[in-house]
């Protein structure tokens, strides 16, 4: 008989230190999954997915690259779990887009006229004073606000 293959994932040094924040943006995903979305637009449907998914993003990239307080083994098996985004976290490391959303923002051809997205103008510079992403619902994630 050929042997049965398990999915006994071996969790690095570390993890029993994050497991609960983890875990808890976990529930809060599946509860904002199954959320009913009556009376709302197609498009704010996903927000809090959005905006879940970017907290889960940057909890784990404030732990390694700001506070130091994971291992690079650690940071890097969370990133081949999808715990974090690491498109979104290279970003980040870049100048001017510390405080990128989305990378839905930044992307031309989701916009009108090849440009990026109306939260990455700094809000001194906008006519309008409260602005929406029509992608994750951001009110302005520019850095030079």
């Amino acid at each position: 008989m050929p042997k049965v293959k398990t999915s006994k994932i071996k969790y690095p040094n570390g993890w029993e230190l994050i497991e609960p924040t983890l875990r808890e943006l976990d529930s809060k995903m599946r509860e904002a999954e199954i959320d009913p979305q009556d009376g709302k637009r197609k498009c704010e449907a996903l927000w809090p997915i959005f905006k879940i998914s970017h907290q889960r993003s940057r909890y784990i990239f404030d732990l390694f690259h700001k506070r130091s307080e994971i291992s690079r083994e650690l940071y890097e098996f969370c990133l081949e779990q999808g715990y974090a985004d690491a498109n979104l976290i290279a970003k980040w490391k870049k100048p001017g887009y510390e405080r990128l959303c989305c990378l839905r923002c930044i992307q031309p051809r989701d916009h009108n006229f090849g440009t990026t997205c109306v939260c990455r103008v700094p809000k001194h510079l906008r006519e309008e004073k409260v602005v929406e992403c029509v992608h994750c619902g951001c009110r302005g994630c520019a850095s030079g606000d």
